[in-house]
């Protein structure tokens, strides 16, 4: 490693965390939009991450705001993309995120069900799959936002069963109605939209709409590796591997399309930034933030040493790697927190920040409460710590 690279330190890494991803409080976004194109993607898998992963970085609004930008403006969509994973990401940014990613996802998808139902042996094939997926976009377009089981109901065809694995120990059988479903939002014939029940909820209805437009997949991973190492540099072709889930190759693609800078690291290492983006990054003013689990500021890096004490990761992390809810201050994760079934919230510090820290995530703790106000939140990836702050 040459010294001659210029040196990002740990406590710059951890200012860029609080100014690009719109956590520190002068920082926080206008806009939905803003705040997910932030950090380049928010996790969606979990319906309350979303709107909590926005909470944490918009400067005003409610939950009523992020539904707004979902289901009224349409400014914020979700896609099965990033490491076969359901991420929401700004309109503008969708096709990007589309061509790079959630295509091949869609390919592999597609594949896969013609494969089950060609061994299936009921004569189930393409063209038996094609009319299904034209019936149930018919039923969407006459009768409107439907929920799966609703959608079942109206088309006939997407009641059949079939049986993976047949002949096998594993044998099984399914109905092919969300896998019908999956398929058409992966190709991006249909979105979700309102679920039945409030924010919190995962039962989403679905509505009819056009495919992204077709980018060439180089361009689209070029762009997206371009927004990722500003959100996330200085970081490593490992860290941008992990998050997108790629292949090696198309990852040295894109970032050979990007032309980003070296840096050294104060643990030895050298890692990449935008180019010209190598000047230390200001201090914003202290702060604390409750981000919930799965959230990209703890998950948007392979190595997260610089904002993660490892002795704390079997408190926060799930026995597959899904990170719970936290509590930061100053772009270093210091705790966990959790809410109890009467609403309440409550948190563990890991670390002793001092008193300043303890104060502002009190804060910060009765601002997400007045936020949730009567919702409950329960994170699907349940994590130590937050079972024992809610037991």
């Amino acid at each position: 490693m040459s010294p001659s690279l210029p040196l990002v330190t740990t406590a710059e890494r951890r200012h860029r965390l609080g100014r690009r991803h719109r956590l520190a409080p002068s920082a926080r976004a206008a806009t939905v939009s803003e705040a997910a194109d932030a950090v380049v993607a928010l996790h969606a898998t979990d319906a309350a991450t979303l709107f909590l992963s926005v909470r944490a970085r918009l400067a005003e609004g409610g939950p009523s705001t992020v539904e707004q930008a979902l289901y009224e403006e349409v400014s914020l969509v979700r896609l099965l993309s990033m490491r076969n994973t359901l991420f929401a990401v700004s309109t503008g940014l969708a096709p990007y995120v589309d061509s790079s990613t959630a295509r091949a996802i869609a390919v592999k998808e597609r594949r896969a069900l013609l494969k089950h139902l060609d061994e299936d042996g009921q004569g189930l094939d393409a063209a038996w799959l094609a009319r299904a997926e034209t019936a149930a976009l018919d039923a969407l377009d006459s009768g409107g936002p439907c929920t799966g089981s609703q959608l079942s109901a109206a088309v006939p065809a997407l009641r059949q069963k079939i049986t993976v694995g047949r002949g096998k120990k594993y044998a099984a059988e399914t109905g092919v109605a969300t896998r019908v479903i999956r398929l058409l939002a992966a190709d991006g014939r249909i979105r979700r939209d309102r679920p039945r029940g409030s924010w919190t909820s995962s039962q989403f209805r679905w509505v009819h709409t056009e495919p992204w437009p077709a980018l060439p997949a180089t361009e689209a991973r070029a762009e997206i590796a371009r927004r990722w190492l500003h959100a996330y540099g200085p970081a490593t072709e490992a860290d941008l591997k992990w998050w997108t889930g790629w292949t090696l190759g198309d990852v040295r693609k894109a970032l050979a399309a990007v032309g980003p800078e070296q840096v050294r690291l104060e643990n030895g290492t050298t890692a990449l930034v935008s180019p010209g983006d190598t000047a230390p990054e200001p201090a914003p003013e202290p702060w604390a933030a409750l981000v919930p689990g799965l959230d990209p500021s703890g998950m948007g890096w392979a190595d997260r040493g610089f904002h993660l004490d490892p002795a704390h990761r079997p408190a926060l992390f799930d026995y597959a790697g899904n990170i719970g809810p936290t509590v930061w201050w100053n772009g270093e994760i210091v705790g966990g927190w959790a809410q109890r079934g009467d609403g309440e919230i409550v948190w563990r510090l890991l670390a002793d920040p001092g008193r300043a820290a303890e104060e502002a995530i009190t804060a910060e703790a009765a601002r997400l409460a007045a936020w949730v106000g009567d919702a409950r939140v329960t994170p699907r990836f349940r994590t130590p710590l937050e079972r024992e702050l809610t037991a």
